[in-house]
């Protein structure tokens, strides 16, 4: 007797033992077998704007994580229901269940899957391959024990529904309930958690969108199973089972009309923020951006369109920035641009031309005190040590005003105004803005650069003198969220005063002057529109144009726009002028601003600045007439022209003695003027000269009127 007692205590120990062993050998594999880093799902990324709209998504898998709250019972009902209906009650693996998968392995000689819990389901799609065999297998069920001792059932459910695969590119319930209904898992119906519980068994064999009867007969196959489980009564199933499955896919698609912009963001997500692109595809992140999406379509389509080029092979980029932040807007980075491309709008660096004038040579001259807008330069064939520019209109004046030079594009006193400024100082304007050149001739002043500017660029150093004088560099990501909701990166702005306020606005009436009656007539824009117009010439062809340019700025943003050849020879060339980039430029503005009350603004003074008066024009006087009238007080000579409609411009009266003038008098806005005290038998002629006060120059003398006696006089009594 005792030994028999003795040989069940040995037995009892023996497989208290053996059970302790195998329980340290679940838990030590199941240690070493778990690496919680391969439990951090991938997740994707979302760009939005500045209102929280989503404009596209990035990732390698198409998930979006879910917190288990805010998935409804009933869908967690689904998939507990048909997947693992004990799943709150075993501890990682289902005895009963295992035991029936393995009769039916040794019935059929197969290894079937079957009868996994959401545990083992979890682990395998987490640490194992897809491989059936026993090892693996055992692996599953080792390593679900230690899942369930690791972390509670909820958490397990929530990685389980955040994981799995519903077919179509969706990873997690989230994303499905995206995909097959468009509508956010927290929304969706108990018939539709059905079916996408009934997806995982077989995604494709029982997509809806594949094979719509055989996916409704799995779902309602989920729905009695609820029912059998106590989570729907009959009446509940019977109605629910009548409902129709989805046919039509809410596919993420990829908006042709974002690739420049996306790229771009990508790229400072990396450069300033230090988060590459495979981490951006997988992390999870919310990227906060400043991307005006009416703006960028409006962009995309106007590149579509072949009459907005000059020909088929012509390229081009364009860029927008808002006036207030600096911020990308809207970019296009070529006609025909796609993922991870050529992005012209920031690569490509090509001579500016013409729209380089007033950012390298006026609006520095100017703020250097060295000119005002109506200060007057050269315009005269000149040899600057062996360099020879030349007016493409071939017609100098001798002198022009600074405002004129730049309405019109005059070349020859560009180049004189920077050799009075000097290439240094010009240099030194460019680099507070960020741009560094090696060019040190004298060709800066009309765009001749070495290695070129890109559209990026140009339209920043345009939006400096929208906004008051005042650099910031432009940027796309204001802010980056991670998968928690924690801000990890945010936009820095310094700012760098470049011009006075009174210089950036002595500007912008000029370049308003450009749009109103210069060289950017062309087009049509309803709103304000100040801005520049540029083409280099390709020299190896008489009349062939290399680039051609528009750069300018509303109220609102400022921007900028290239066309040309990406490669130019003799063979390969246009013969457009800048006529084109300006009237795209404009098209796409007035499409942005559909209602005209949007486009009535005007430019602002800024405070405390005096608003630049327009130029005053000369006029010609060839109708004056001097008629010499007795009266009681005596002779007096009276003196009448046709004069100019500004009343700003002065007439400075002579009276010609022999070969010289004598001045007599200075008369403002005047058409008539009386000399007193004239001799009443000697003759005497006049002339009247108008005088511009804004220039100090004199111009062209009126016709010489004599004076005529007449005996009676109509006024005598006066």
């Amino acid at each position: 007797m005792k030994k028999k007692i003795m040989s069940i205590l040995f037995f009892i120990v023996s497989l208290f033992t053996v059970g302790l062993a195998v329980y340290f050998v679940i838990i030590l594999f199941g240690n070493y077998a778990i690496d919680e880093k391969d439990l951090v799902l991938n997740e994707s990324t979302k760009i939005v704007d500045r209102d929280g709209n989503e404009i596209t998504r990035l990732f390698v898998e198409n998930r979006e994580i879910v917190d288990l709250e805010d998935i409804p019972n009933h869908v967690k009902d689904a998939f507990i229901s048909i997947e693992d209906h004990r799943f709150y009650e075993h501890t990682g693996i289902d005895i009963r269940a295992i035991a029936r998968a393995l009769y039916r392995d040794v019935i059929t000689q197969s290894k079937a899957e079957g009868a996994s819990t959401i545990t083992q389901q979890l682990a395998k799609n987490a640490f194992l391959t897809n491989e059936k065999s026993w090892l693996r297998k055992t692996k599953e069920v080792l390593i679900a024990v230690n899942l369930e001792q690791r972390y509670s059932k909820d958490d397990i459910l929530e990685m389980y529904l955040n994981r799995i695969y519903f077919g179509h590119g969706a990873h997690g319930v989230q994303a499905a309930s995206k995909l097959y209904f468009d509508k956010d898992v927290k929304d969706i119906s108990i018939e539709e958690g059905a079916l996408l519980a009934s997806l995982i068994k077989a995604p494709s064999h029982y997509s809806p969108f594949l094979d719509p009867e055989r996916s409704k007969e799995r779902r309602d196959l989920v729905l009695r199973t609820m029912e059998l489980r106590g989570k729907l009564s009959a009446e509940e199933t019977v109605r629910l089972q009548g409902k129709t499955i989805p046919t039509d896919q809410t596919k993420i698609t990829e908006n042709q009309a974002y690739l420049s912009y996306i790229d771009m963001v990508l790229q400072e997500a990396e450069e300033d923020h230090q988060i590459s692109e495979a981490e951006i595809l997988k992390g999870g992140y919310t990227i906060v951006v400043e991307m005006d999406k009416v703006a960028q379509e409006v962009l995309y389509e106007q590149f579509q369109k072949d009459e907005t080029f000059p020909g088929s092979n012509v390229q081009g980029s364009m860029v927008l920035l808002d006036n207030d932040t600096g911020a990308v807007i809207a970019v296009q980075g070529g006609r025909d641009y796609v993922r991870k491309g050529f992005n012209r709008a920031d690569q490509a660096l090509r001579a500016p031309g013409s729209v380089f004038k007033p950012i390298a040579v006026y609006a520095p001259a100017m703020e250097e005190g060295l000119f005002n807008p109506y200060s007057l330069l050269k315009d005269e064939q000149i040899n600057f040590d062996g360099y020879e520019p030349q007016n493409i209109s071939g017609q100098y004046t001798g002198e022009i005003t600074l405002y004129d030079a730049i309405k019109d594009s005059v070349n020859l006193p560009a180049v004189w105004a920077l050799d009075q400024l000097g290439i240094g100082i010009s240099k030194s304007y460019l680099e507070k803005q960020h741009l560094l050149l090696d060019d040190d001739g004298l060709g800066m002043a009309l765009g001749g650069l070495d290695q070129g500017v890109s559209p990026l660029t140009i339209a920043s150093l345009y939006r400096t003198l929208a906004n008051n004088g005042v650099y910031s560099e432009p940027y796309l990501i204001d802010k980056i969220y991670d998968r928690n909701d924690e801000m990890v990166a945010e936009v820095v702005i310094e700012e760098a005063e470049v011009y006075s306020p009174k210089t950036a606005w002595d500007m912008t009436r000029m370049l308003e002057a450009v749009i109103q009656e210069g060289t950017g007539t062309s087009g049509q824009f309803n709103g304000a529109l100040a801005g520049k117009t540029g083409t280099t010439s390709l020299e190896s062809v008489e009349g062939a144009s290399r680039d051609i340019w528009f750069a300018g700025y509303t109220p609102d943003v400022s921007g900028a726009i290239w066309m040309g050849l990406d490669t130019d020879d003799e063979e390969n060339y246009m013969t457009a002028s800048s006529d084109v980039t300006t009237i795209a430029f404009k098209t796409v503005l007035q499409e942005m601003y559909p209602d005209s009350s949007e486009t009535n603004l005007a430019f602002e003074v800024p405070d405390g600045v005096e608003d630049l008066e327009g130029p005053i024009q000369f006029v010609d006087i060839d109708d004056l007439s001097a008629n010499l009238k007795i009266g009681f007080t005596g002779g007096r000579v009276e003196l009448s022209w046709s004069s100019s409609q500004d009343d700003r411009l002065h007439y400075r009266i002579y009276e010609v003695v022999g070969n010289d003038r004598k001045l007599i008098d200075e008369v403002v806005g005047e058409s008539d003027y009386t000399v007193k005290g004239a001799g009443v038998f000697s003759s005497s002629s006049y002339v009247v000269v108008p005088f511009n006060p804004q220039i100090d120059r004199e111009g062209e003398a009126s016709n010489q009127a004599d004076a005529e006696f007449q005996l009676f006089s109509r006024d005598s009594a006066s």
